[in-house]
């Protein structure tokens, strides 16, 4: 009887082999390209309806610049240093440290936005996809960086006619669009009168004003190419953007609730920056604290900082470009492999997606 039910659990096995395979389909190149896209995609989409955290992206660069970095023109001018040929004023010094300040606090946002993720359980869901588990974090990465990067662009488009100096009608011209935006969008938030379809229409319509006033000034006051090579920075803000936003997803995997992962923020954000090349050039920081300036060459932060700066004039600071990528190879694989709910730390301490 025993060998009777043998026999007819391997023919049914056999049958569920030949039906459904022995072997669960391989995933193909285009399934993983698809898995991608829609992930960098969805992260962009989350940006471009989160209309206060790109104001916020903005307003703390642009603060620097406006403010700070015009008012310590005249005492904080940097003499000839690499990759500098000439003097430059201390608000062209700046404008990769604010380039990095973008790239660091975005990558700390969406490292939130992931431990949010994970707590209301979407995260989990996207985990037990068939794909692999460091292909889905290394996509959502790339996606935070994808957000960065159009951030840093709309900074230096800023820049670029700020170092324009125009006189006359030109800023209110370039300002016109944005401000009657933003004076709509908070008065819409105060009175819910139009709806979201409306806005969104407000928006392209401000698009299309903007584009225009861009053309006419640009034609008008005769401006010519920008000082720096934006092109060439692209490579560096991915670099970059990729070292900051594994060090936050590694942040995000081995802290568990949204209000530790808070707090935890102003403890790496505010001493990286200002611990670095960001603001000052490291031989003024030698000569006033040599502790602090030890600390600077430690600090991540400002090699990922003099990469750009260098790649902003068509150069490579190939030690600084070393660092950041050894960095980057280290934070990544640390947070993959805390996220690894067999090894990871989440797991061990039964955070959430310990049964993932």
């Amino acid at each position: 009887m025993s060998s009777t039910i043998q026999h007819g659990s391997a023919a049914t096995t056999s049958i569920s082999e030949q039906a459904w395979g022995a072997e669960p389909p391989r995933l193909g190149l285009r399934a993983y390209f698809t898995c991608f896209k829609g992930i960098v995609w969805r992260e962009v989409l989350r940006y471009l309806h989160q209309r206060e955290r790109f104001m916020s992206a903005l307003v703390r660069p642009l603060i620097w610049l406006f403010i700070f970095a015009a008012g310590f023109r005249q005492t904080l001018g940097v003499s000839i240093i690499p990759p500098y040929e000439t003097y430059v004023l201390y608000e062209v010094y700046v404008v990769p440290g604010l380039l990095g300040m973008i790239l660091l606090f975005n990558a700390m946002q969406s490292s939130l936005s992931m431990v949010y993720d994970r707590e209301t359980g979407a995260m989990r869901t996207l985990l037990v996809s068939p794909f692999p588990r460091s292909f889905l974090l290394v996509s959502k990465l790339i996606g935070g960086v994808a957000v960065a990067a159009i951030q840093a662009y709309v900074f230096l488009a800023i820049f670029y006619f700020w170092e324009g100096e125009l006189t006359g009608w030109g800023y209110p011209l370039l300002l016109a669009a944005p401000a009657g935006i933003f004076a709509l969008h908070i008065f819409n938030s105060a009175t819910e009168m139009f709806s979201e379809r409306f806005m969104q229409r407000a928006l392209m319509v401000a698009g299309a004003f903007e584009i225009g006033a861009i053309i006419a000034v640009i034609y008008y006051w005769n401006l010519g190419p920008p000082s720096m090579n934006y092109i060439a920075v692209a490579p560096a803000l991915v670099v970059a953007g990729l070292m900051l936003g594994s060090l936050a997803l590694f942040m995000s995997s081995v802290i568990k609730q949204l209000e530790n992962f808070a707090g935890v923020m102003n403890f790496v954000i505010f001493p990286m920056f200002f611990a670095s090349s960001a603001l000052y050039p490291l031989w003024r920081v030698k000569e006033s604290s040599m502790l602090l300036y030890e600390l600077c060459q430690l600090n991540p932060f400002t090699h990922a900082v003099e990469v750009i700066r260098f790649a902003l004039y068509g150069q490579v600071d190939w030690p600084s470009l070393g660092i950041v990528l050894a960095c980057t190879a280290v934070f990544l694989g640390a947070a993959i492999y805390a996220y690894n709910p067999s090894k990871g730390l989440i797991a061990r301490r039964g955070g959430p997606g310990a049964g993932a």
